[in-house]
C-alpha cells in the first residue's frame, strides 16, 4: 500500500521531513477493522510527533489521526461494523496514523459517517469534535440543554479546528454565552459564522477585551493555543470558582495563579481513551455516533477551512507548514492518493 512516512525527525522544509512509501498491507484481527482511506485531515499532534518522536532506527512511522472511508475488512470480535460501511475516527496514538491507503483501527473508537457528508466533509471532524465533546461535557462539566445558572465560556483559539467545533456545540447543545477569540477579519467572521455570541481580538490584553462585552467574570474558559502568552489573563478575567480547560502543551504554567480564586484546571486529550485501553473506550465511538446525527440533522456543519488536495508526501508537507504557523482555519483536508 502507499503511505506517507519518516524515519528521521527534521524541520517541515527538509527533503526527508515526510516520504512517499510503499508498505506491506495490514492485516484486520481481534477488534480491528481494515479501512480504507479515502480522506484525511491533518492536525497540530502530526507537526508535533513528526518533531518529536523518532522511529525505531531503519523503521517508518506513519502519521495521520483522522480519516474517512471504508472498511475492507473486519477482525473476527468485531461486532458494530461490516465490510462495506463508510467510517469515521480520530484513530490512536499508539499505532500507525492514517496517512496510509489501508489502516487498522479499533471498532470501539470508530462511527458511522454522516450520511449528508462527503469523505472530505468528513474527514475534518472525528479528532476535533471528540476533543471538544469531551472538553465541553466531560471536564468543564457543562450540560446540554439549559445551565443552572447563567454561564459564559470564552474560547481561546476558536477559529482553529478545536475551536470550530466547540463553538459550534456549545451553540447549538447549551444556552451558555459563548465568546470566540481570533485575530484576523476572515477568522472573526468565521468564528461569528459558527455562531459565537461575541468575538474578541486574542492579540490584545484579553481581560481588557472581555470587560469591555460588560458580561462581568467569566465562569469557564478554553484556551486551544499559546496558553502561556495567555495564562496570566486568563487568570485575572476567570471568575472565582471558575472552570478551566487547555488542551495544548505549555512549557511553563504557574498555576498558583488560580489558588485565590480556587479555580479548577482541566487536561483534556482526546487519546487517553484508547492510549490506556481504558473501560469506557467505546464512549468515543458513541459520541461519533452523536455527533453524526447533530450533522445529518443540520445541526452542525463540518469545519473544513482548506483542501490541499490528494494524499502525498508534497501536500503533507504544505499542511504541516500552515499549521506550524498557527494560523490555520479551520481544518486542513486531503483527499485519494
Amino acid at each position: 500500500m502507499k503511505a506517507i512516512a519518516y524515519q528521521q525527525t527534521l524541520p517541515i522544509d527538509h527533503a526527508d521531513a515526510l516520504q512517499d512509501i510503499t508498505l506491506p498491507d495490514p492485516v484486520a484481527t481481534g477488534r480491528d477493522l481494515l479501512v480504507e482511506i479515502k480522506a484525511i485531515s491533518v492536525n497540530p499532534v502530526d507537526t508535533k510527533i513528526r518533531q518529536n518522536v523518532a522511529p525505531e532506527a531503519g523503521q517508518w512511522k506513519v502519521l495521520g489521526w483522522d480519516a474517512a472511508g471504508v472498511v475492507r475488512a473486519v477482525g473476527p470480535e468485531v461486532t458494530h461494523f461490516k465490510v462495506g460501511d463508510r467510517v469515521w475516527y480520530a484513530g490512536d496514538l499508539t499505532r500507525a496514523g492514517t496517512n496510509a491507503e489501508l489502516h487498522l483501527v479499533d471498532e470501539r473508537i470508530v462511527g458511522r459517517m454522516p450520511d449528508s457528508l462527503d469523505f472530505a466533509q468528513a474527514a475534518a471532524l472525528p479528532l476535533t469534535a471528540i476533543t471538544a465533546w469531551e472538553m465541553l461535557f466531560d471536564r468543564l462539566q457543562l450540560v446540554p440543554g439549559k445551565q443552572a445558572a447563567p454561564t459564559q465560556l470564552l474560547i481561546i483559539g476558536a477559529a482553529g479546528g478545536v475551536g470550530s467545533i466547540m463553538t459550534q456545540l456549545a451553540r447549538q447543545l447549551t444556552d451558555v454565552t459563548v465568546i470566540g477569540t481570533a485575530s484576523r477579519p476572515e477568522t472573526q467572521d468565521w468564528v461569528r459564522e459558527l455562531g459565537a455570541h461575541h468575538v474578541i481580538d486574542h492579540r490584545q490584553p484579553l481581560a481588557e477585551e472581555v470587560a469591555r462585552l460588560g458580561l462581568g467574570p467569566i465562569s469557564h474558559v478554553v484556551s486551544l493555543n499559546q496558553t502561556e502568552q495567555h495564562f496570566a489573563q486568563i487568570a485575572e478575567l476567570i471568575a472565582p470558582q471558575g472552570r478551566f480547560g487547555l488542551i495544548d502543551d505549555p512549557l511553563d504554567l504557574d498555576i498558583k495563579l488560580l489558588k485565590r480564586k480556587s479555580v479548577s484546571l482541566h487536561w483534556e486529550f482526546m487519546y487517553t481513551r484508547s492510549m490506556f485501553q481504558t473501560a469506557d473506550m467505546i464512549a468515543q465511538h458513541r459520541l461519533l455516533s452523536e455527533m453524526a446525527s447533530l450533522v445529518d440533522s443540520g445541526r452542525l456543519r463540518s469545519t473544513v477551512g482548506e483542501h490541499f488536495g490528494t494524499i502525498n508526501a508534497a501536500n503533507l508537507k504544505r499542511a504541516h507548514a500552515l499549521l506550524e504557523t498557527n494560523t490555520a482555519r479551520g481544518k486542513i483536508i486531503l483527499e485519494g492518493f
